[in-house]
């Protein structure tokens, strides 16, 4: 049998698994040749820093490519400025001075950089618009306007780019972050829940909480840069608000259960609620298994009775418990875990329906 087929097939597959990566790298090839034929088009000294731009501020997706850009260019007129301002104002006629400049210059504009993320490229403007007069043969005023028209031409080109080839909005992607939050909260649910029968392993806790909340991070971290593509045609996207703060609101939830699973439930409690409790933590986890799917491919989310049927189930056996006096001779500790699993079962319940109805809501509007 030829090795060509699976040649391809194999080739076929790493197409597939690459493509936004193979996407990227097509955006900031055609980024970088439109800037260099730009420059030459409107004559610019530097054609080098166009590209250089262009390439820089072509992002994953629009919405960073914008974002991006924005507070690129607003470093590079701030330092454009007051650089040029420096070099005007300061005498530098030899290596020295100019060294005495330079610092003058950048040391400004380092500080307020580090105090304002938007504001990362002026020292690099600066320092720029000061050093290149000595290689280009112009005066720091003429350094500075060409720094911004470069930077400003490399930045529309790569938002041009970004908006019309192949185009990765950041919108698709945060919703594709959150469901990957929801899946790993499904798988770390088993886990959480088995402390309530056994004793747990604080470190594993922590790490399980620990990859949920660096999830929930990431889906809100790439809605901020969605916001920005709220412009024009893309104004109708829906906004990812409600969705992301269940999706925090559900990690929250399950932080509280992992307080309350810090150690097994008493004897006496174990063998009527561990029971229900696998049932409840074998549902939400597969709920959230299958919400997720559902919202990554902007279907209606799956039928929600077995979850709510276990959460009846566990909350009929959690009261007959009570009614039963069965928590009277436990320690005070036990009883202070028994009810934040109830109320943290009780809040989880009713973000999981208002988890339901962001997933229609997004579905909906596909």
């Amino acid at each position: 049998m030829s090795s060509a087929p699976i040649w391809w097939t194999w080739l076929g597959t790493q197409i597939l698994e690459r493509r936004a990566h193979l996407a990227l790298s097509l955006r900031m090839t055609i980024a970088a040749l439109l800037a260099f034929a730009v420059s030459n088009m409107l004559s610019l000294r530097l054609p080098l820093w166009t590209v250089l731009t262009a390439i820089i501020l072509t992002q994953a997706n629009f919405g960073r490519s914008v974002k991006a850009t924005l507070d690129y260019f607003v470093g590079t007129v701030g330092g454009a400025i007051y650089a040029g301002a420096v070099s005007v104002l300061v005498p530098h006629n030899n290596e020295l001075a100019l060294a005495g400049v330079l610092a003058l210059a950048v040391a400004p504009l380092a500080l307020l950089g580090a105090i304002n993320p938007s504001f990362g490229s002026a020292p690099f403007t600066g320092a720029l618009v000061l050093l290149v007069p000595g290689l280009a043969h112009v005066g720091p005023i003429e350094s500075a306007v060409d720094r911004v028209l470069e930077v400003a031409i490399g930045g529309i080109t790569a938002v041009a780019v970004s908006l019309l080839v192949a185009p990765a909005r950041a919108h698709s992607y945060a919703i594709e972050a959150a469901a990957r939050a929801l899946d790993l909260m499904a798988r770390s649910l088993p886990d959480l829940f088995a402390g309530f029968l056994e004793p747990a392993d604080p470190a594993a806790f922590g790490r399980l909480q620990d990859g949920v909340g660096q999830a929930v991070a990431e889906a809100e971290t790439i809605a901020a840069e969605a916001r920005h593509e709220r412009i024009g045609f893309l104004a109708t996207q829906p906004e990812l608000g409600p969705l992301l703060r269940t999706v925090l609101r559900l990690r929250h939830d399950l932080v509280m259960i992992g307080r309350a699973a810090a150690a097994p439930l008493p004897d006496a409690l174990q063998g009527r609620l561990g029971p229900p409790l696998g049932r409840v933590a074998g549902s939400i986890a597969d709920h959230l298994r299958r919400t997720g799917e559902a919202l990554a491919a902007r279907r209606e989310p799956p039928p929600p009775d077995a979850v709510e049927a276990a959460f009846d189930d566990y909350g009929r056996t959690s009261d007959a418990a009570r009614g039963e006096r069965l928590t009277l001779s436990l320690p005070v500790d036990a009883v202070e875990r028994v009810f934040t699993l109830r109320f943290a079962l009780d809040q989880m319940r009713q973000h999981l329906r208002d988890l339901d109805r962001c997933v229609r809501d997004t579905a909906r509007r596909r």
